[in-house]
């Protein structure tokens, strides 16, 4: 999660949500999935294609925010707006072949900052940053359930983006600290039954983004305010071992949001604040940097990207004043879980 502008703050405040601050393949994607338009790759710099756009800027809150964008099995991209107001979709299932887009999910509460499917259940889980909490719904956005409320440690979290392991446990990126600008962030492990809440690491600058890596050896974890992105080696019980900083991100007025890694091991990091996405090797080596073109107005921020499992097809959620969007380019290797960005 980032920080509001005013306008958005003050109507979510409103509505009670007091706690939030601030050339590639196409083989074996689910459905036949593909997008228009094709990418260019020039010294380092892939151009993206716009695919639809899903959202506008909201009345209620002054702007949208899409993030968490994750595929099911089926092929169907489920996407998530944070400042969507009730009544308006808060998560949405885009059908990127037809260019189609339907509601899921819409409540008077949440304000959901990310999207996972579970490999144990099969079912959608939700961050809920204003309040605390992790929801789960059935694909078709029905049965909501509350997996985990409460406290961790003495405090509540402010859940951000969730890591499954290949048992179904959630890793979560607990972005405390964001509005008063302090380094209280932490790693949640909690057990695919909603119990064990586990503290695997604290004193983080505003942790965002968080993925498992190729092998699921650990986790890269983006620091929003820090624009840096750490490495949190686990043990197999699933405990952290070490933790390391691992890259440092020049991302000038933009700031580290979400990450998604493919199955050549290379990290997909999101930035707020300029609707790019940069990737990165296993070593820290910057590989690209993924442009939404100039002719785009509207937009600043690229938060999350999810790779269609088994090609290299990518789809991003960009964000601004003008609106939320889709685009699209090819990803420098296959999609697997770990490219659902959060």
């Amino acid at each position: 999660m980032r920080r509001l502008p005013p306008r958005p703050f003050a109507a979510l405040a409103t509505a009670g949500l007091l706690a939030i601050a601030g050339c590639g393949t196409e083989s074996g994607v689910p459905g036949g999935l593909s997008a228009p338009g094709a990418t260019t790759v020039t010294t380092g710099t892939i151009r993206a294609q716009k695919v639809m756009q899903l959202t506008r800027t909201h009345e209620e809150t002054g702007m949208t925010l899409l993030e968490g964008p994750a595929f099911h099995p089926d092929g169907g991209l489920f996407v998530v707006d944070v400042t969507a107001p009730p009544g308006k979709p808060k998560v949405m299932r885009v059908d990127v072949r037809r260019k189609t887009v339907r509601a899921v999910h819409t409540d008077g509460r949440g304000a959901y900052t990310s999207a996972q499917f579970s490999p144990y259940d099969g079912r959608l889980y939700l961050t809920d940053y204003a309040h605390g909490e992790i929801v789960s719904l059935a694909p078709d956005g029905g049965d909501p359930r509350t997996f985990f409320a409460g406290e961790v440690d003495g405090a509540r979290m402010n859940p951000d983006d969730i890591a499954f392991d290949e048992e179904g446990h959630l890793y979560v990126s607990d972005s405390r600290g964001l509005s008063e600008g302090a380094a209280h962030g932490r790693v949640v492990r909690i057990e695919r039954d909603g119990g064990k809440p586990t503290v695997l690491a604290d004193g983080l600058a505003a942790t965002n983004g968080i993925s498992f890596d190729e092998a699921y050896r650990g986790l890269w974890i983006s620091e929003l305010t820090e624009n840096r992105i750490s490495y949190l080696r686990l043990g197999e019980g699933g405990e952290a071992t070490s933790r390391h900083t691992a890259i440092r991100v020049d991302g000038g007025i933009a700031q580290t949001d979400s990450i998604a890694v493919d199955a050549d091991g290379n990290l997909y990091q999101g930035l707020h604040g300029r609707p790019a996405i940069v990737v990165y090797d296993r070593h820290g080596e910057r590989l690209a940097t993924v442009e939404v073109p100039a002719r785009a107005e509207g937009l600043d921020s690229a938060t999350n990207v999810a790779i269609a499992p088994g090609g290299t097809k990518a789809y991003m959620t960009v964000s601004g004043p003008g609106g939320g969007y889709l685009y699209t380019f090819d990803a420098l290797g296959k999609g697997t879980r770990q490219s659902n960005g959060g």
